[in-house]
């Protein structure tokens, strides 16, 4: 985490931050190293109050992006806004506009939950004024305050990073920067966090900004965008970008599939690819087609499966692999 260092200009409260500005907005986004083009036009702008997921294959540019807007590093052409603020001419308004829950914990595993949060206080020169009520409102969100006085290293994966998102709120942030928050975490802890995250944001009112490789957490998010090759190459709500691709995916598996294979061509213009468990073809309105294709081929049909396009799908189509091949990463 950064700090500010100036204790005169504190983020303003909930209630009095501008409406109709957006939280994030870039445009004409690049950055070059010189030996690599790491982001080529990149044009983003979130809404205060959204979840928005940033997906993309290991480096895409992901982490990139993410830190030219919290101020990590200087674009080398473009604008950027976070909350309105320069990241270039004010960039101190802009960090305190921030909060950031990296990939790997950053917690004092000496301290205690409640020395951990008062740290992070310190660094940003919160005033004494309210802060003991702050620390309690926000070990209570993360539902620690039980544990207040235990050290962190006695703590579940889980409870770590429901601290550190808390600690990431400490300060009031308009935009919560979260780097593959659920990672390492089983299915009931990860639950638990988008729970946690949800009450988050009705809350703190508190702009959610992601990068994730599960595909469930891509689902919960309102928008998303997908970056390949230093450029956005998708954006829009989960189900907009399922739209794209309006072709459904059938499986079948048959008495026969290599005579099957022969009438979905001949008679029907589908190309079927064989697999180990039968075939699969694609075709619009999958739902309506299988009638028609149980009654036109002359082979047994055993079991008929319609999938729709799903986001893995859609990050397939633009970027060429599976976002579950990617690890957690953006090298």
């Amino acid at each position: 985490m950064f700090g500010t260092g100036h204790r005169s200009a504190q983020a303003p409260p909930i209630a009095h931050r501008c409406q109709g500005v957006p939280a994030i907005r870039a445009t004409g986004l690049h950055k070059s190293y010189p030996d690599v083009d790491a982001v080529r036009g990149v044009d983003l702008t979130v809404e205060q109050g959204e979840t928005f997921g940033l997906l993309g294959p290991n480096g895409a540019g992901k982490s990139t992006i993410i830190a030219m807007l919290c101020t990590l590093a200087v674009p080398t052409a473009g604008h950027i806004e976070v909350a309105g603020h320069d990241t270039r001419t004010a960039p101190g308004p802009v960090r305190r506009s921030l909060g950031i829950v990296f990939q790997e914990s950053t917690l004092d595993g000496e301290l205690t939950a409640a020395e951990n949060l008062r740290f992070h206080a310190d660094l940003y020169a919160m005033p004494k004024a309210g802060l003991a009520a702050r620390i309690d409102a926000m070990l209570d969100l993360a539902g620690l305050t039980a544990r207040r006085h235990h050290l962190v290293r006695t703590f579940s994966g889980g409870m770590r990073r429901r601290l550190e998102i808390a600690r990431g709120l400490l300060h009031r942030p308009r935009v919560l920067f979260l780097d593959e928050p659920t990672i390492g975490l089983d299915p009931q802890a990860r639950d638990r966090l988008w729970a946690h995250l949800r009450e988050v944001r009705e809350r703190e009112a508190t702009t959610i900004f992601l990068t994730t490789h599960y595909l469930d957490e891509a689902e919960r998010c309102d928008r998303i965008a997908i970056v390949d090759d230093g450029r956005i190459v998708a954006q829009g709500t989960p189900a907009e970008l399922k739209s794209t691709l309006a072709a459904d995916r059938i499986d079948l598996r048959t008495g026969d599939d290599v005579a099957a294979a022969v009438a979905l061509r001949e008679r029907f213009g589908i190309e079927a690819v064989a697999g180990p468990r039968g075939l699969r073809v694609q075709a619009e309105n999958g739902a309506r087609l299988v009638p028609r294709l149980c009654a036109g081929l002359d082979v047994p049909v055993y079991e008929v499966t319609v999938t729709r396009p799903s986001l893995d799908d859609v990050f397939l189509h633009h970027t060429g692999r599976h976002i579950r091949d990617e690890s957690g990463g953006d090298g």
